[in-house]
C-alpha cells in the first residue's frame, strides 16, 4: 500500500505450499499474481516426450492449492515451443485431444505464457529461446490465449516493432486469456491455429492461408517463417 505494488511475482514455488501464497494473497489482495513453479519435462533417451500431461498437471496442482489466486509461467509451453522450433517437430503443437500443449490448454486464464525471462535468456542464458526464432515464440504466445509476458531485452532489441504490432493486433481483436484457439494444423513443418475466429496465424516454414469464404482474412503481419492475419470487418 505505502510503495504501490500493482500485484506479485512469487519465485520457486516449488519451495513451499500454494495454501500459503493463497493466505498471502487473499491479505494483499494484487491485482495480479504469478508463480515460477519451474519442473524439468519428460524425455525418454533425451528426446522430449509429445505427452508432457504430467508436466503440466504439476503446476496446474499448484495453482489450485492457491485456489485460483495466483496464475503460473506456463513453462510446459516454453519447452515444446523449444522443440517444435528447433527440430522442425510443429505436430508437438498440439496435445492428443487437439488443444494447445501447455497449461494454455487446461487453464488459460491462469496460464501465463513466455518464450524468454531473466534466468533462461539475458547475461545467464541457462535455457536460451531458439536463436532467430523468438518472433515465431511471440506469433504464437501473442495470438493464443493465457496472459502473455514479453521479456525486457527483446521490447529493446530489433524485435521491438513487430513485437508491437502483434500487442497491438491482440488489443485491437480483444484477444484474451479464455480466447478459444482452433488448432487447424500440427504437422511436421507447420502449426496454424484460428483464434476466436478472428485472428488466424502460422508458424513454421511449411505452407497455411486462411480459407476464403464468408471470413475475409487480411495480412497483419509476416516476419520470419510467420504470418498473422486478421478477419476484415
Amino acid at each position: 500500500e505505502e510503495i504501490g505494488y500493482d500485484g506479485w511475482r512469487l519465485d520457486f514455488v516449488r519451495g513451499f505450499w500454494g495454501g500459503y501464497v493463497k493466505d498471502y494473497l487473499d491479505a494483499s489482495e494484487p491485482y495480479f499474481a504469478v508463480g515460477e513453479y519451474w519442473d524439468s519435462l519428460s524425455y525418454t533417451y533425451g528426446e522430449m516426450d509429445h505427452n508432457q500431461d504430467a508436466h503440466r498437471q504439476r503446476i496446474v496442482d499448484w495453482i489450485n492449492a492457491t485456489n485460483g489466486t495466483a496464475g503460473a509461467f506456463d513453462v510446459t509451453t516454453k519447452g515444446i515451443l523449444h522443440s517444435a522450433l528447433e527440430r522442425r517437430e510443429y505436430w508437438r503443437l498440439s496435445d492428443q485431444k487437439g488443444k494447445p500443449p501447455g497449461v494454455v490448454g487446461w487453464w488459460p486464464s491462469r496460464a501465463v505464457t513466455f518464450i524468454e525471462n531473466h534466468d533462461t535468456g539475458s547475461t545467464q542464458g541457462h535455457w536460451r529461446f531458439p536463436g532467430g526464432k523468438e518472433m515465431q515464440g511471440y506469433a504464437y504466445i501473442l495470438t493464443h490465449p493465457g496472459t502473455p509476458a514479453v521479456f525486457y531485452d527483446h521490447i529493446v532489441s530489433h524485435h521491438r516493432s513487430e513485437i508491437g504490432a502483434l500487442i497491438s493486433l491482440r488489443n485491437r481483436n480483444k484477444i484474451h486469456c479464455r480466447s478459444i484457439v482452433e488448432i487447424v494444423k500440427a504437422e511436421r513443418d507447420v502449426y496454424a491455429a484460428t483464434i476466436d475466429d478472428r485472428v488466424a496465424m502460422k508458424i513454421g516454414p511449411g505452407y497455411y492461408e486462411p480459407p476464403s469464404g464468408p471470413q475475409r482474412w487480411s495480412l497483419a503481419l509476416e516476419g520470419y517463417d510467420c504470418k498473422v492475419w486478421e478477419a476484415s470487418s
